[in-house]
């Protein structure tokens, strides 16, 4: 039931006192090490001293990525270079990518934790975990693999791509536990069911999905057809990589934030200032045990809300909702703020329509236009134009009424939509483009 029972079942009292003891460290570490942090915290008036409690988190300066970015590669580090054993960096499309160290401390820290986030997921140490997570300087792979080495599982290094040797990879070597985008592992069904391979056929019992947004329909879907249990595991290369929350297999009812490492906070996107439990905004992150590359308060510019309300597995870690966007994906349409994962949600609950789109975003005659691009199914695809346009009716009259955004839909036909091996491009903004 428990990778680390002492430490993931910490009384409240006990994981805030050692969440205070950690952060003044950590902020001293800093201070004295990354300069950086020495000229923020001096603008802030803020120092290990001055923090009494974690209410005195709110008074620390935020690090954004762009200040990664602008310390590339290794100016934010807080060891020397002889002390890292390991260097990924982020996937990052624009720009510099965001560079990460660690110690070897750190690389047991993140094996433990990814440990322990199988072990909520429903994983033990007889499992074959399928690992299609990418290897390289992306930190899913790598962190995926040294978490079940660590748990004693055994792992099958796929990384991504070559979606047939994967699908007789899972039927030959009798894997339990799939790990991978939650688009990727729609993409292997879709594959299995063409080549006549029924997933209840093979061994999966456990699907681990992280690294992009995804609705509760789509967990629903990614169940009925790859017959496993699928739970959203949360990370990002700059805080540790995969392992910083995972949902347990007991609830599915938010994702445990490993406590003892991290402080989560939630704040008001447009104005820093920190939410009470239960409202929703923009997760922050600090790091209170990192040595490579520690941050404070991170902005990851994800959206959810935190609770503290106990969970029914007995861990005792607050829990943060399913992610519902990043602030920077976030679409404003003539006004209307939209997140991708709501209009994937309605897609989902109308039958016939594939869990494959794209949105895109234009301007003509200075207004924002939106077009939703869906599959839909063989069995739709050749239907009567009546049928096809109720459908494109039905899906355009839901998102007006529930999202408030007026759009065209188009139905197009099946495998159509370009299909990723790692994160799906569900975007096209064509706004900026002149």
């Amino acid at each position: 039931m428990f990778f680390n029972e002492e430490f993931e079942t910490l009384p409240r009292e006990a994981i805030e006192a050692l969440q205070l003891k950690r952060l003044k460290s950590m902020v001293a570490r800093v201070q004295q090490n990354v300069p950086f942090y020495k000229e923020s915290l001096a603008k802030a008036g803020v120092n290990a001293d001055s923090i009494k409690s974690l209410a005195d988190l709110a008074r620390l300066p935020f690090t954004y990525k762009q200040d990664m970015r602008d310390s590339y590669p290794y100016r934010l580090f807080a060891v020397p270079m002889e002390d890292i054993v390991r260097i990924h960096a982020s996937s990052g499309t624009t720009g510099k990518p965001t560079v990460v160290g660690y110690t070897q401390k750190d690389i047991d820290t993140w094996s433990e934790l990814m440990a322990r986030s199988f072990v909520a997921a429903g994983v033990h140490k007889g499992d074959i975990i399928h690992n299609s997570y990418g290897y390289g300087l992306f930190t899913g792979g790598l962190g995926a693999h040294y978490g079940a080495e660590r748990l004693g599982a055994s792992v099958i290094p796929m990384s991504g791509g070559n979606t047939k040797k994967q699908i007789m990879i899972m039927q030959d070597f009798g894997s339990t536990v799939l790990t991978c985008t939650p688009s990727y592992s729609l993409y292997m069904a879709e594959a299995a069911k063409e080549e006549g391979i029924d997933f209840r056929d093979l061994k999966l019992k456990v699907g681990i999905f992280g690294a992009e947004p995804w609705s509760e329909a789509m967990r629903l879907d990614i169940e009925e057809k790859l017959n496993l249990s699928a739970v959203d595991i949360y990370g990002l290369s700059e805080i540790m990589g995969p392992g910083v929350a995972i949902e347990c297999c007991e609830a599915k009812k938010g994702l445990h934030v490993w406590e003892d490492h991290f402080i989560p906070e939630i704040i008001n996107p447009e104005t820093g200032e920190v939410l009470p439990e239960g409202q929703k905004g923009e997760l922050v992150i600090t790091t209170i045990t990192k040595e490579g590359i520690p941050l404070i308060r991170y902005r990851t510019r994800d959206i959810t809300s935190i609770t503290y309300e106990p969970c029914i597995c007995g861990r005792t870690h607050a829990r943060i909702a399913r992610m519902s966007g990043r602030s920077d994906d976030m679409l404003i349409i003539r006004g209307v703020n939209v997140f991708p994962s709501q209009i994937e949600a309605i897609l989902m609950g109308v039958e016939g329509v594939e869990p494959h789109y794209v949105l895109i975003v234009d301007r003509k005659d200075n207004l924002d236009t939106l077009e939703v691009q869906v599959e839909v199914g063989e069995n739709i695809f050749s239907d009567e134009i009546k049928h096809l346009q109720a459908i494109s009716t039905k899906i355009e009259k839901q998102i007006k009424e529930m999202l408030g955004v007026t759009c065209r839909v188009r139905l197009v036909e099946p495998k159509s939509i370009t299909r990723s091996e790692g994160k799906a491009k569900r975007v096209i903004d064509n706004r900026n483009k002149a």
